[in-house]
Protein backbone atom coordinates (compact mmCIF):
# COMPACT_ATOMS: atom_id res chain seq x y z
CA UNK A 1 0.00 0.00 0.00
CA UNK A 2 2.89 2.32 0.82
CA UNK A 3 4.48 1.81 -2.59
CA UNK A 4 1.10 2.23 -4.26
CA UNK A 5 0.70 5.65 -2.58
CA UNK A 6 4.21 6.59 -3.65
CA UNK A 7 3.53 5.63 -7.27
CA UNK A 8 0.39 7.82 -7.27
CA UNK A 9 2.28 10.71 -5.76
CA UNK A 10 5.08 10.47 -8.32
CA UNK A 11 2.60 10.23 -11.18
CA UNK A 12 0.78 13.38 -10.03
CA UNK A 13 4.10 15.19 -9.60
CA UNK A 14 5.25 14.30 -13.11
CA UNK A 15 1.94 15.34 -14.63
CA UNK A 16 2.04 18.72 -12.91
CA UNK A 17 5.65 19.27 -13.92
CA UNK A 18 4.93 18.53 -17.57
CA UNK A 19 1.83 20.70 -17.75
CA UNK A 20 2.21 23.88 -19.79
CA UNK A 21 2.43 26.93 -17.52
CA UNK A 22 -0.30 29.53 -17.93
CA UNK A 23 1.27 32.43 -19.84
CA UNK A 24 1.17 35.73 -17.95
CA UNK A 25 3.25 38.83 -17.40
CA UNK A 26 3.52 38.08 -13.70
CA UNK A 27 4.90 34.58 -14.30
CA UNK A 28 7.81 35.92 -16.33
CA UNK A 29 8.68 38.54 -13.72
CA UNK A 30 10.54 36.06 -11.60
CA UNK A 31 13.01 35.00 -14.31
CA UNK A 32 16.21 36.99 -14.53
CA UNK A 33 19.13 36.61 -16.89
CA UNK A 34 22.26 35.70 -14.96
CA UNK A 35 25.20 38.10 -14.64
CA UNK A 36 25.44 41.68 -15.82
CA UNK A 37 23.81 43.64 -17.20
CA UNK A 38 20.81 42.61 -15.08
CA UNK A 39 17.61 42.50 -17.09
CA UNK A 40 14.28 41.04 -15.98
CA UNK A 41 11.96 39.52 -18.55
CA UNK A 42 9.11 41.48 -17.01
CA UNK A 43 10.90 44.71 -17.90
CA UNK A 44 11.59 43.53 -21.44
CA UNK A 45 7.95 42.62 -21.96
CA UNK A 46 6.52 45.81 -20.51
CA UNK A 47 8.81 48.09 -22.51
CA UNK A 48 8.21 46.04 -25.68
CA UNK A 49 4.51 46.90 -25.42
CA UNK A 50 5.40 50.53 -26.24
CA UNK A 51 7.68 50.34 -29.29
CA UNK A 52 6.95 53.92 -30.41
CA UNK A 53 8.44 55.19 -27.15
CA UNK A 54 11.35 52.86 -26.60
CA UNK A 55 12.10 50.54 -29.51
CA UNK A 56 14.68 52.67 -31.33
CA UNK A 57 16.33 53.78 -28.08
CA UNK A 58 16.64 50.35 -26.50
CA UNK A 59 18.12 48.88 -29.67
CA UNK A 60 20.88 51.50 -29.78
CA UNK A 61 23.57 50.89 -27.20
CA UNK A 62 24.89 54.46 -27.43
CA UNK A 63 22.03 55.59 -25.20
CA UNK A 64 23.33 53.41 -22.33
CA UNK A 65 19.84 53.12 -20.86
CA UNK A 66 19.46 51.62 -17.38
CA UNK A 67 16.18 51.28 -15.45
CA UNK A 68 15.23 50.05 -11.98
CA UNK A 69 11.60 49.65 -10.97
CA UNK A 70 10.46 48.64 -7.48
CA UNK A 71 7.00 47.24 -7.00
CA UNK A 72 5.70 47.82 -3.48
CA UNK A 73 3.25 45.38 -1.94
CA UNK A 74 1.90 46.18 1.51
CA UNK A 75 1.60 43.62 4.28
CA UNK A 76 -1.24 43.52 6.80
CA UNK A 77 0.44 46.08 9.05
CA UNK A 78 1.09 48.40 6.08
CA UNK A 79 4.75 47.37 6.07
CA UNK A 80 6.16 47.63 2.52
CA UNK A 81 7.58 44.67 0.66
CA UNK A 82 9.94 45.52 -2.21
CA UNK A 83 10.35 43.60 -5.44
CA UNK A 84 13.07 45.13 -7.61
CA UNK A 85 13.17 44.71 -11.38
CA UNK A 86 16.02 45.72 -13.65
CA UNK A 87 16.66 46.65 -17.24
CA UNK A 88 20.27 46.75 -18.48
CA UNK A 89 21.69 47.56 -15.03
CA UNK A 90 25.44 47.07 -14.78
CA UNK A 91 27.47 48.59 -11.91
CA UNK A 92 30.59 48.32 -14.05
CA UNK A 93 29.17 50.56 -16.75
CA UNK A 94 29.83 54.20 -15.95
CA UNK A 95 27.36 57.06 -16.14
CA UNK A 96 28.07 60.55 -14.87
CA UNK A 97 25.76 61.04 -11.84
CA UNK A 98 25.67 64.85 -12.10
CA UNK A 99 23.35 66.37 -9.48
CA UNK A 100 22.17 63.04 -8.10
CA UNK A 101 25.27 63.11 -5.83
CA UNK A 102 23.57 65.96 -3.97
CA UNK A 103 21.03 63.52 -2.55
CA UNK A 104 23.36 61.46 -0.31
CA UNK A 105 25.33 64.60 0.60
CA UNK A 106 22.11 66.22 1.85
CA UNK A 107 21.24 63.08 3.86
CA UNK A 108 24.75 62.91 5.33
CA UNK A 109 24.71 66.58 6.35
CA UNK A 110 21.75 65.92 8.65
CA UNK A 111 23.41 62.76 9.92
CA UNK A 112 26.69 64.57 10.64
CA UNK A 113 24.94 67.20 12.75
CA UNK A 114 23.43 64.42 14.83
CA UNK A 115 26.82 62.73 15.20
CA UNK A 116 28.52 65.93 16.40
CA UNK A 117 25.95 65.92 19.18
CA UNK A 118 26.29 69.46 20.51
CA UNK A 119 23.24 70.86 22.28
CA UNK A 120 21.63 73.59 20.22
CA UNK A 121 23.44 72.62 17.02
CA UNK A 122 20.95 71.69 14.33
CA UNK A 123 20.14 72.27 10.66
CA UNK A 124 18.80 75.78 11.41
CA UNK A 125 22.01 76.94 13.13
CA UNK A 126 23.93 79.70 11.33
CA UNK A 127 26.67 78.16 9.17
CA UNK A 128 29.56 80.50 8.33
CA UNK A 129 31.99 79.21 5.71
CA UNK A 130 35.47 80.73 5.72
CA UNK A 131 37.97 81.25 2.92
CA UNK A 132 39.31 78.02 1.46
CA UNK A 133 41.91 77.03 -1.09
CA UNK A 134 40.80 79.11 -4.08
CA UNK A 135 37.26 79.02 -2.70
CA UNK A 136 35.58 82.10 -1.21
CA UNK A 137 33.82 82.08 2.10
CA UNK A 138 30.10 82.65 2.56
CA UNK A 139 28.66 84.71 5.40
CA UNK A 140 25.02 85.32 4.43
CA UNK A 141 22.26 83.81 2.36
CA UNK A 142 19.73 86.28 0.94
CA UNK A 143 17.38 83.42 0.00
CA UNK A 144 16.72 82.44 3.62
CA UNK A 145 14.03 84.00 5.80
CA UNK A 146 16.51 86.07 7.84
CA UNK A 147 19.59 86.08 5.63
CA UNK A 148 21.43 83.41 7.61
CA UNK A 149 23.13 80.51 5.76
CA UNK A 150 22.04 77.18 7.24
CA UNK A 151 22.24 73.47 6.47
CA UNK A 152 18.44 73.47 6.22
CA UNK A 153 18.33 76.16 3.56
CA UNK A 154 21.06 74.51 1.53
CA UNK A 155 19.08 71.28 1.54
CA UNK A 156 15.89 73.11 0.57
CA UNK A 157 17.64 74.62 -2.46
CA UNK A 158 19.15 71.27 -3.44
CA UNK A 159 15.78 69.52 -3.62
CA UNK A 160 13.70 72.45 -4.87
CA UNK A 161 15.87 73.54 -7.81
CA UNK A 162 19.07 71.45 -7.60
CA UNK A 163 21.24 74.39 -6.56
CA UNK A 164 24.94 73.69 -7.22
CA UNK A 165 26.41 76.16 -4.74
CA UNK A 166 24.25 74.72 -1.96
CA UNK A 167 25.75 71.32 -2.67
CA UNK A 168 29.27 72.77 -2.75
CA UNK A 169 28.84 74.25 0.74
CA UNK A 170 27.63 70.92 2.14
CA UNK A 171 30.51 69.15 0.38
CA UNK A 172 32.88 71.54 2.18
CA UNK A 173 31.19 70.92 5.52
CA UNK A 174 31.46 67.13 5.21
CA UNK A 175 34.65 66.68 3.20
CA UNK A 176 35.61 63.88 0.83
CA UNK A 177 36.73 61.43 3.50
CA UNK A 178 33.55 61.58 5.55
CA UNK A 179 31.27 61.34 2.49
CA UNK A 180 33.02 58.41 0.89
CA UNK A 181 34.06 56.41 3.96
CA UNK A 182 30.58 56.70 5.49
CA UNK A 183 28.78 55.59 2.33
CA UNK A 184 31.24 52.73 1.83
CA UNK A 185 30.62 51.51 5.38
CA UNK A 186 26.90 51.56 4.64
CA UNK A 187 27.49 49.23 1.70
CA UNK A 188 27.31 51.81 -1.07
CA UNK A 189 30.67 50.75 -2.44
CA UNK A 190 30.31 52.42 -5.83
CA UNK A 191 30.52 55.90 -4.36
CA UNK A 192 33.30 58.24 -5.38
CA UNK A 193 32.28 61.83 -4.58
CA UNK A 194 35.46 63.80 -5.19
CA UNK A 195 34.58 67.24 -6.52
CA UNK A 196 32.32 70.23 -6.31
CA UNK A 197 29.93 71.13 -9.13
CA UNK A 198 29.91 73.98 -11.64
CA UNK A 199 33.23 75.41 -10.43
CA UNK A 200 36.55 74.74 -12.14
CA UNK A 201 38.98 73.42 -9.53
CA UNK A 202 41.96 71.11 -9.63
CA UNK A 203 41.99 67.72 -7.94
CA UNK A 204 44.13 69.18 -5.15
CA UNK A 205 41.76 72.12 -4.65
CA UNK A 206 38.80 69.74 -4.38
CA UNK A 207 40.64 67.84 -1.63
CA UNK A 208 40.60 70.95 0.56
CA UNK A 209 37.58 71.84 2.71
CA UNK A 210 36.81 75.40 3.71
CA UNK A 211 36.75 76.12 7.46
CA UNK A 212 33.22 76.16 8.92
CA UNK A 213 31.73 77.66 12.07
CA UNK A 214 28.22 77.24 13.49
CA UNK A 215 26.46 79.80 15.69
CA UNK A 216 23.14 79.98 17.48
CA UNK A 217 20.72 82.86 16.94
CA UNK A 218 22.31 84.80 19.82
CA UNK A 219 25.71 84.73 18.10
CA UNK A 220 27.26 82.10 20.36
CA UNK A 221 29.66 79.76 18.56
CA UNK A 222 28.48 76.18 18.84
CA UNK A 223 31.02 74.29 16.75
CA UNK A 224 33.92 74.91 14.39
CA UNK A 225 36.13 72.87 12.13
CA UNK A 226 39.31 74.14 10.50
CA UNK A 227 40.40 74.08 6.89
CA UNK A 228 41.38 70.48 6.23
CA UNK A 229 42.78 68.39 3.40
CA UNK A 230 41.41 65.02 2.34
CA UNK A 231 43.81 62.09 2.01
CA UNK A 232 41.15 59.91 0.44
CA UNK A 233 42.71 57.26 -1.84
CA UNK A 234 40.78 57.44 -5.09
CA UNK A 235 39.36 54.32 -6.64
CA UNK A 236 41.39 53.38 -9.70
CA UNK A 237 39.26 53.75 -12.80
CA UNK A 238 39.96 54.05 -16.50
CA UNK A 239 36.75 55.58 -17.77
CA UNK A 240 37.06 57.20 -21.17
CA UNK A 241 34.05 57.97 -23.34
CA UNK A 242 33.26 59.61 -26.65
CA UNK A 243 35.44 60.77 -29.50
CA UNK A 244 36.20 64.34 -28.48
CA UNK A 245 35.72 67.16 -25.99
CA UNK A 246 35.96 70.93 -25.80
CA UNK A 247 38.69 72.43 -23.64
CA UNK A 248 39.49 76.13 -23.55
CA UNK A 249 37.15 76.72 -26.45
CA UNK A 250 39.01 74.23 -28.64
CA UNK A 251 37.95 70.77 -29.81
CA UNK A 252 40.27 68.01 -28.64
CA UNK A 253 40.05 64.83 -30.68
CA UNK A 254 40.11 61.84 -28.37
CA UNK A 255 37.96 60.32 -25.62
CA UNK A 256 36.96 62.35 -22.58
CA UNK A 257 38.39 61.06 -19.29
CA UNK A 258 35.80 60.52 -16.53
CA UNK A 259 38.23 58.64 -14.27
CA UNK A 260 38.40 61.48 -11.74
CA UNK A 261 34.74 62.45 -12.00
CA UNK A 262 32.08 61.64 -9.41
CA UNK A 263 30.66 58.14 -9.54
CA UNK A 264 27.63 56.40 -7.98
CA UNK A 265 25.80 53.47 -9.55
CA UNK A 266 22.10 53.64 -10.27
CA UNK A 267 21.51 50.70 -7.90
CA UNK A 268 23.14 52.53 -5.00
CA UNK A 269 21.20 55.74 -5.66
CA UNK A 270 17.98 53.74 -5.86
CA UNK A 271 18.78 51.96 -2.60
CA UNK A 272 19.67 55.24 -0.84
CA UNK A 273 16.29 56.71 -1.71
CA UNK A 274 14.49 53.56 -0.54
CA UNK A 275 16.36 53.75 2.77
CA UNK A 276 15.11 57.30 3.42
CA UNK A 277 11.53 56.79 2.25
CA UNK A 278 11.17 53.48 4.14
CA UNK A 279 14.03 53.29 6.67
CA UNK A 280 12.49 50.41 8.64
CA UNK A 281 12.14 48.28 5.50
CA UNK A 282 15.87 48.13 4.71
CA UNK A 283 18.74 46.55 6.66
CA UNK A 284 19.94 48.73 9.53
CA UNK A 285 23.41 49.05 8.01
CA UNK A 286 21.86 50.71 4.95
CA UNK A 287 19.99 53.39 6.90
CA UNK A 288 21.12 56.96 7.41
CA UNK A 289 21.23 57.99 11.06
CA UNK A 290 18.31 60.42 11.00
CA UNK A 291 15.48 61.34 13.31
CA UNK A 292 11.77 61.49 12.50
CA UNK A 293 11.88 65.28 12.14
CA UNK A 294 14.73 64.89 9.62
CA UNK A 295 12.68 62.48 7.53
CA UNK A 296 9.65 64.77 7.50
CA UNK A 297 11.84 67.71 6.51
CA UNK A 298 13.32 65.72 3.60
CA UNK A 299 9.93 64.44 2.43
CA UNK A 300 8.59 67.99 2.36
CA UNK A 301 11.30 69.49 0.18
CA UNK A 302 11.92 66.46 -2.01
CA UNK A 303 8.28 66.62 -3.12
CA UNK A 304 7.58 70.37 -2.99
CA UNK A 305 7.10 72.45 -6.15
CA UNK A 306 9.42 75.48 -6.39
CA UNK A 307 6.54 77.96 -6.38
CA UNK A 308 5.22 76.46 -3.12
CA UNK A 309 8.34 77.55 -1.26
CA UNK A 310 8.28 80.87 0.61
CA UNK A 311 11.97 80.75 1.61
CA UNK A 312 13.74 80.30 -0.70
CA UNK A 313 11.20 82.14 -2.84
CA UNK A 314 11.18 81.28 -6.54
CA UNK A 315 7.77 82.56 -7.61
CA UNK A 316 7.17 81.53 -11.21
CA UNK A 317 10.87 81.41 -12.06
CA UNK A 318 10.73 77.61 -12.30
CA UNK A 319 7.98 75.39 -13.66
CA UNK A 320 6.48 72.80 -11.32
CA UNK A 321 8.22 69.94 -13.12
CA UNK A 322 11.61 71.64 -13.40
CA UNK A 323 13.33 68.78 -11.53
CA UNK A 324 10.70 66.09 -12.15
CA UNK A 325 12.09 64.21 -15.15
CA UNK A 326 10.17 60.95 -14.80
CA UNK A 327 6.47 61.29 -15.67
CA UNK A 328 6.78 65.03 -16.52
CA UNK A 329 9.93 65.36 -18.60
CA UNK A 330 11.19 68.34 -16.61
CA UNK A 331 8.61 70.70 -18.11
CA UNK A 332 5.22 72.21 -17.38
CA UNK A 333 2.90 72.45 -14.44
CA UNK A 334 1.86 69.49 -12.31
CA UNK A 335 -1.88 70.01 -12.39
CA UNK A 336 -2.86 66.86 -10.51
CA UNK A 337 -2.37 67.70 -6.84
CA UNK A 338 -2.82 64.04 -5.89
CA UNK A 339 0.47 63.09 -7.54
CA UNK A 340 3.74 63.84 -5.76
CA UNK A 341 7.28 62.80 -6.65
CA UNK A 342 10.01 62.45 -4.02
CA UNK A 343 13.17 62.48 -6.11
CA UNK A 344 16.58 63.78 -7.11
CA UNK A 345 17.54 64.12 -10.79
CA UNK A 346 20.75 65.09 -12.52
CA UNK A 347 21.89 66.14 -15.99
CA UNK A 348 25.38 66.90 -17.30
CA UNK A 349 27.72 65.82 -20.11
CA UNK A 350 24.71 64.37 -21.91
CA UNK A 351 23.79 62.02 -19.06
CA UNK A 352 20.23 62.33 -17.77
CA UNK A 353 19.24 60.54 -14.55
CA UNK A 354 16.31 60.54 -12.15
CA UNK A 355 15.80 58.58 -8.93
CA UNK A 356 12.21 58.78 -7.72
CA UNK A 357 9.47 57.55 -5.40
CA UNK A 358 6.17 58.34 -7.15
CA UNK A 359 2.88 58.55 -5.26
CA UNK A 360 -0.73 59.05 -6.31
CA UNK A 361 -2.81 59.64 -3.17
CA UNK A 362 -6.15 59.47 -5.00
CA UNK A 363 -5.56 56.02 -6.49
CA UNK A 364 -3.26 54.66 -3.78
CA UNK A 365 -0.41 54.20 -6.22
CA UNK A 366 3.21 54.09 -5.11
CA UNK A 367 6.41 52.83 -6.72
CA UNK A 368 10.10 53.53 -7.08
CA UNK A 369 11.55 54.22 -10.51
CA UNK A 370 15.11 55.16 -11.40
CA UNK A 371 16.55 55.58 -14.87
CA UNK A 372 19.57 56.89 -16.71
CA UNK A 373 20.07 57.69 -20.39
CA UNK A 374 23.03 59.04 -22.36
CA UNK A 375 21.98 61.84 -24.74
CA UNK A 376 25.13 62.76 -26.65
CA UNK A 377 24.72 61.56 -30.22
CA UNK A 378 27.80 63.33 -31.61
CA UNK A 379 30.14 61.87 -28.98
CA UNK A 380 31.58 65.30 -28.10
CA UNK A 381 31.63 66.32 -24.43
CA UNK A 382 31.68 69.74 -22.83
CA UNK A 383 30.24 71.45 -25.91
CA UNK A 384 26.77 72.07 -24.42
CA UNK A 385 25.24 70.27 -27.39
CA UNK A 386 23.26 67.40 -25.97
CA UNK A 387 20.00 65.67 -26.91
CA UNK A 388 18.09 66.32 -23.70
CA UNK A 389 15.05 67.96 -25.28
CA UNK A 390 14.77 65.72 -28.34
CA UNK A 391 15.59 62.36 -26.70
CA UNK A 392 16.29 62.43 -22.96
CA UNK A 393 13.31 64.28 -21.49
CA UNK A 394 10.71 62.60 -23.75
CA UNK A 395 12.19 59.23 -22.77
CA UNK A 396 11.93 60.04 -19.06
CA UNK A 397 8.38 61.35 -19.41
CA UNK A 398 7.19 58.32 -21.37
CA UNK A 399 8.97 55.89 -19.07
CA UNK A 400 7.32 57.36 -16.00
CA UNK A 401 3.92 57.32 -17.72
CA UNK A 402 4.23 53.65 -18.71
CA UNK A 403 5.03 52.50 -15.19
CA UNK A 404 2.42 54.81 -13.67
CA UNK A 405 -0.24 53.33 -15.96
CA UNK A 406 0.94 49.83 -15.13
CA UNK A 407 0.59 50.59 -11.41
CA UNK A 408 -2.90 52.05 -11.90
CA UNK A 409 -4.02 48.76 -13.46
CA UNK A 410 -2.13 46.39 -11.18
CA UNK A 411 -4.20 44.37 -8.75
CA UNK A 412 -3.04 44.77 -5.17
CA UNK A 413 -3.96 42.45 -2.34
CA UNK A 414 -3.89 45.35 0.12
CA UNK A 415 -4.23 49.08 -0.38
CA UNK A 416 -1.40 51.19 0.98
CA UNK A 417 -1.90 53.71 3.76
CA UNK A 418 0.02 56.68 2.35
CA UNK A 419 -1.01 59.18 5.00
CA UNK A 420 2.58 59.43 6.26
CA UNK A 421 3.54 61.14 3.01
CA UNK A 422 0.66 63.61 2.83
CA UNK A 423 2.13 67.04 3.43
CA UNK A 424 0.57 70.45 3.90
CA UNK A 425 2.77 72.63 1.68
CA UNK A 426 1.29 75.87 2.96
CA UNK A 427 3.72 78.26 4.60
Amino acid sequence: RYFSYMRCFLLLFLLSACASPKPSLIASEQVRDEGFPKTDLFMKELLAKHPRYFDSLLKNDQFRISIIYTRIDRKGNNEPRFINYYYNVDPGRYFYPASTVKMPVAFLSLQRLKEIGIEGLDKESTMITGQGMNRPGLFNDPTSADGRPTIANYIRKIFLVSDNEAYNRLYEFLGQEYINHTLHRMGYDSTQVVHRLEVSLTEEENRHNNPVQFYDTAGKMLYQQPLTRSNLPYQQRHTQLGKGYVKGGQLVNGPFDFSRKNRITLEDLHSMLQSVIFPQAVPEAKRFNLGEEDYQFLYRYMSMKPKESLFPAYGNEYEDAYIKFLLYGGKGNMEDSAVRIFNKPGDAYGFLTDVAYIVDFRNNVEFFLSASIHCNSDGIYNDSKYDYDSIGFPFMKNLGAVFYKYELQRNKKRQADLSGFRIDYGN
